[in-house]
């Protein structure tokens, strides 16, 4: 019963992992793209976007999968048919946007001598940015980020929310499948966060070292 379980277990946590990856490869760019518009002299821009980030930040995930699941149908509009495709639309949004206030601190911090140097090398600001200052941005902000993509991990339970069949909600139905504790099989899914959260903990812990030649 232990392996079934397992292995029920491990078929939700691919669906986690999906989740996971995608919310990555969308949010991080993303969350760039919001930090430069959250920085953008042109004060509407600025204005909308930090007024975004501050309405995603300061609501609960779990009432924003509700809205963007739900929220369609209410107005009239087609209601979502694919519920993993809602939790990703509203995990990638929450991530951005604290995502792009990471990023905005660690472009922030960058003292304009690093800026005025390029210049006087003759670099365009693409090439400052990029050359000069990105590199250094990335160095610290990956303390914080590595924190927010390990809550990343544990906030895609979340997705049981809206019945996108993860691990959480793999782990309540087999309880009634197997007669046994619902405590049981839910420990067991505490492991499978645990197993991954060490990984991403080490990979972390290498990129920090593997950047440690920036003395910021």
């Amino acid at each position: 019963m232990f392996f079934d379980i397992i292995g029920e277990l491990a078929i939700g946590f691919l669906t986690t992992l999906e989740l996971f990856a995608l919310t990555l490869v969308f949010a991080l760019p993303l969350g760039l793209i919001v930090a430069f518009c959250t920085m953008s002299k042109f004060w509407p821009v600025k204005a909308l976007f930090r007024v975004i980030v501050w309405i995603v930040r300061g609501t609960p995930l779990m009432l924003q999968l509700l809205i963007i699941f739900y929220g369609p149908g209410l107005i009239g509009l087609p209601a979502f048919s694919n519920r993993f495709l809602a939790a990703l639309i509203a995990f990638v949004i929450n991530y951005a946007c604290y995502f792009s206030e990471i990023y905005r601190g660690g472009i922030e911090s960058i003292s304009k001598g690093q800026y005025e140097a390029g210049q006087v090398l003759g670099m365009t600001k693409t090439q400052i940015f990029f050359k000069i200052v990105l590199l250094q941005v990335i160095k610290r902000v990956l303390a914080p980020m590595s924190n927010e993509v390990m809550t990343l991990v544990k906030d895609t339970s979340l997705a049981n929310t809206i019945a996108v069949v993860e691990i959480i909600r793999v782990a309540t139905t087999v309880t009634a499948t197997y007669a046994v504790n619902i405590i049981i099989p839910i420990l067991y899914a505490g492991l499978f966060y645990l197993a991954f959260i060490g990984i991403l903990t080490i990979v972390f812990g290498r990129l920090e070292k593997g950047l440690g030649y920036f003395r910021v």
